[in-house]
């Protein structure tokens, strides 16, 4: 059983359809980068013609919640992935600006702003890096 199903069945008690399963695998073929929420709800709905906005939102915003799905913002276009660390929820990333391309950070800088701030309470915290990826870069001298 792939995390996912488990996240579908046991955790969330979250209905398996066609179309979550259409959903997810079409965020798991694409997972390693983000994709306007505007582009999967346009995949969605040519694929599921009868499907609305709002399910489709909802879909992801309850996947979000389940952890099955990583959302960011860029601008004002919010963006989804698929989850890339199902055993490491808690994770960063370093995103391409040029290609898009996805790369999981290893370490959390929590500590590091805690120490600059004695006395304070930190409720969460989000975390990307952005710049070119190596390919992106050769590219560009190329």
């Amino acid at each position: 059983m792939n995390p996912s199903t488990r996240f579908f069945k046991k955790k969330n008690h979250l209905k398996v359809t066609k179309q979550r399963k259409a959903l997810l695998t079409y965020l798991l073929d694409h997972q390693d980068q983000y994709h306007d929420v505007t582009l999967v709800d346009e995949y969605m709905r040519q694929e599921f013609p009868g499907m609305s906005h709002n399910t489709i939102y909802r879909n992801i915003r309850e996947f979000e919640e389940a952890g099955m799905v990583e959302q960011q913002m860029n601008g004002d276009q919010a963006r989804v992935k698929y989850q890339c660390d199902f055993a490491h929820m808690h994770h960063h990333h370093f995103i391409c600006q040029n290609c898009g391309r996805v790369t999981e950070l290893e370490e959390c800088p929590l500590d590091v702003f805690q120490e600059q701030l004695p006395g304070y309470q930190i409720d969460g915290h989000r975390v990307e890096l952005y710049g070119l990826c190596p390919d992106c870069q050769k590219a560009a001298t190329a």
